[in-house]
């Protein structure tokens, strides 16, 4: 890692390590995409019951919860690289597992969920160390401008990898696991190639008190409670892409090739906001910015659950995605700016759980209030209760629904208001 940034507005990209690693998680998030349109698809058709959805979502939460204080401590304490990739050799073996799965031609699902419980436990400790390691690739000055850049190759990804996860799956979901073993293989070898700069470890053996560092430091700052405490209950109540497969095939009576585009339109919508962030970052009205993002995420899901027009429910998607990317990219600077390098495993490891807890167990609580109230009830709920939620953060943390700049920033002008003073 070079000690000054390079110039320009994507200069940061000349950065070897820092190409490395986002090609890796390029490849990586395409798999993963088109593996989850598959489980999805593939699940629903064996079943046909929405609560089943749910539990995909659930059988990769679990583990995580169970494993994902623990490994915010490993990240603390070994290589970040290569808890990275002894994940992603874990990842491609699920996809082989799931592989194997189609070509028995089992009807019976748990299987699956079994799969998913080992992917979910890989993620744990990879989702700490990943978000953590980007720390250590760029210069200070360059963090920000690295974030938007990883944000955007991510949702690029998360476009891209249910389209073809989609298309492929017309010739049978064992095609699809094949390219994402194969594209998981790519991630791993690139991966391979990254070099981080030396970490701050903190040798501490491992006890209740280091495992709760990470809580205990977010809880001291309200301003970072505030951020991703916002995104854990918004989300988590509005976690409709999870019942995409059910909503693609009984509200707008489509097929797989649909499910994958509808599944790539929140990608669009973050990766276009992404890139934008990426040339015209936010300075001023953080905290306005951050819970209009999720105001509006909680439109589009009403929106969505209102419609069974396919071009409106794409818009509505594509909004929610673009809503979404200016939270996660907020929170994320939030996180990593005010947190030092010796704890940052585990405090990614707290915001891990937060972030895991909105997407996976967003996705039980979908399936669950589906199977409870139906399909299109649930989503309306979901957007309804996101809703409720930014509005009760507001008020919660006016601190930080009111907040001008970024805290380093402010510290960064007025330290040099006080030179020019003197």
């Amino acid at each position: 890692m070079s000690s000054t940034a390079p110039t320009g507005r994507l200069g940061v990209l000349r950065n070897r390590n820092l190409s490395f690693y986002l090609s890796a998680r390029f490849l990586n998030t395409i798999a993963i995409q088109m593996q989850s349109v598959a489980v999805g698809w593939q699940v629903y058709q064996i079943t046909h019951n929405v609560f089943d959805l749910g539990l995909i979502g659930l059988a990769q939460f679990a583990p995580f919860l169970v494993l994902i204080l623990w490994a915010g401590h490993v990240a603390d304490t070994h290589n970040r690289r290569t808890i990275i990739l002894l994940c992603m050799g874990t990842q491609l073996l699920c996809s082989l597992l799931l592989q194997l799965f189609t070509w028995s031609g089992s009807t019976v699902v748990w299987p699956v969920f079994a799969i998913l419980v080992l992917y979910g436990s890989a993620r744990a400790f990879s989702q700490p160390a990943s978000q953590a390691v980007l720390r250590n690739l760029v210069p200070t000055e360059s963090f920000s401008q690295a974030v938007a850049l990883s944000s955007s190759s991510f949702q690029v990804a998360v476009i891209a990898g249910p389209v073809i996860g989609g298309l492929l799956y017309v010739y049978g979901a064992n095609v699809v696991y094949l390219v994402s073993s194969v594209l998981l293989a790519l991630s791993l070898a690139m991966m391979a190639c990254t070099r981080s700069a030396p970490q701050a470890m903190n040798k501490a053996p491992v006890s209740w008190n280091t495992l709760l560092e990470g809580l205990r430091f977010v809880w001291s700052r309200p301003i970072v409670l505030g951020a991703i405490s916002l995104d854990l209950f918004a989300v988590l109540f509005g976690g409709a892409t999870a019942l995409l497969p059910a909503y693609a095939h009984d509200v707008l009576h489509a097929g797989p090739t649909a499910l994958g585009i509808l599944r790539t339109a929140p990608g669009a919508g973050a990766a276009l906001c992404s890139i934008a962030l990426a040339f015209w970052p936010i300075q001023r009205r953080v905290g306005p910015w951050m819970f209009g993002g999720v105001g509006l995420f909680g439109l589009g899901t009403i929106v969505m659950g209102l419609t069974d027009m396919f071009p409106i429910a794409l818009i509505a998607l594509f909004l929610m995605g673009a809503g979404d990317m200016i939270s996660v990219y907020i929170r994320h600077l939030l996180v990593q700016y005010e947190t030092p390098d010796e704890i940052r495993g585990r405090v990614s490891a707290v915001n891990a759980v937060f972030i895991g807890a909105s997407n996976e167990l967003g996705e039980f609580e979908s399936g669950v209030t589906a199977s409870w109230f139906r399909l299109v009830p649930a989503i309306l709920f979901g957007g309804v209760a996101t809703l409720v939620v930014t509005g009760t953060w507001m008020k919660l943390f006016p601190v930080l629904s009111r907040m001008d700049r970024f805290p380093h920033h402010a510290a960064e002008e007025a330290a040099r208001a006080a030179k020019n003073t003197t």
